[in-house]
């Protein structure tokens, strides 16, 4: 039995996906495949560099640990069903399939949002409490700060899950997207979909707003410390153990913010897959990225298993 065949006359869904260019087809297969690999590998390789050096065993690479974790699910809640439409021209996801997608990406991707406050929180007591912080971040509040993340994206992707597929489709099933969101799966509805819309909009500018609340203060309370700092060298460390995190955060909240807090009346499903496109895939594969490139400890992490991998191989 399907997820809603007591209350919808559409028992499959189809995804209108990116483009009908067929030309375009192949070249987007090859570029999603290459992004959504070198996303596992980075953040794969995050982890794996995290739990191998013991310097790393700290509270903001714990964190950062789980960030790549959630990354690497959300990316791919979405990519494999993308690229095998796009090499096989099946668009076609069951009502469970869709349900599924659509619970694991918001769970995800609403975890990364409460994991990206919780490192704004760590560095704020890195920098403005040093001689607190261990007894600020234990490990009974880091173990905390991530439960609650997870147990916050999945609440609220079961919420989300739930007030979707009580709805009836009895219009079309197509879905002018490339994956079962919401507002694409709202659009097709011949329900009443305002205690949806008002869910939907609820539940993000709750995530958005407390999140990055949390976010803002942080920064507030170290840009004051490190402008009261008379060292140079001390303004420069602080700022560098903070510059991956902010760079993280202002390349994953202007999609979100775009794309669930607008009113339905103004969404554009063009706009909508080009800044879903970059939310979906691009920024789980950049995180990893930016925190390589723009800190030293990951740097000097990944050159010692480096060195490490070669002598295992008598390559050194």
């Amino acid at each position: 039995m399907t997820l809603m065949e007591n209350t919808s006359e559409v028992t499959e869904f189809i995804l209108a996906g990116l483009t009908d260019a067929l030309e375009l087809q192949v070249p987007l297969f090859l570029l999603f495949t290459v992004i959504h690999f070198t996303t596992l590998v980075g953040n794969l390789g995050m982890i794996a560099l995290i739990a191998l050096d013991s310097r790393l065993h700290v509270p903001m690479y714990f964190l950062l640990g789980n960030l790549s974790l959630v990354d690497c699910l959300y990316a791919s809640a979405v990519s494999p069903k993308l690229t095998k439409g796009l090499l096989t021209g099946d668009k076609t996801m069951s009502y469970n399939a869709c349900a599924a997608q659509m619970f694991f990406f918001a769970a995800f991707a609403t975890a990364e949002s409460f994991l990206l406050a919780s490192m704004a929180y760590d560095r704020y007591a890195a920098v403005c409490r040093p001689l607190h912080y261990a007894s600020t971040m234990t490990a009974a509040t880091c173990t905390l700060l991530v439960s609650g993340s997870y147990a916050s994206g999945l609440l609220q992707s079961s919420l989300h899950v739930a007030f979707t597929f009580r709805l009836s489709f009895c219009h079309s099933n197509v879905v002018n997207h490339f994956f079962c969101d919401i507002p694409p799966l709202l659009a097709l509805s011949c329900s009443d979909i305002h205690a949806n819309e008002t869910v939907l909009f609820l539940l993000a500018a709750f995530n958005v707003l407390f999140t990055l609340m949390v976010i803002l203060n942080s920064y507030l309370f170290i840009f004051v410390t490190i402008l009261r700092m008379s060292s140079t060298e001390g303004r420069q460390k602080a700022f560098s153990t903070c510059a991956s995190h902010l760079t993280a955060v202002s390349i994953f909240y202007g999609p979100v913010i775009f794309m669930y807090l607008q009113p339905s009346s103004s969404h554009s499903m063009d706009t909508d897959k080009i800044a879903s496109v970059f939310y979906t895939m691009v920024i789980p594969m950049l995180n990893p990225v930016v925190y390589s490139l723009r800190n030293k400890e990951v740097k000097s992490a990944f050159q010692k298993a480096t060195r490490k991998a070669k002598s295992s191989l008598g390559l050194i």
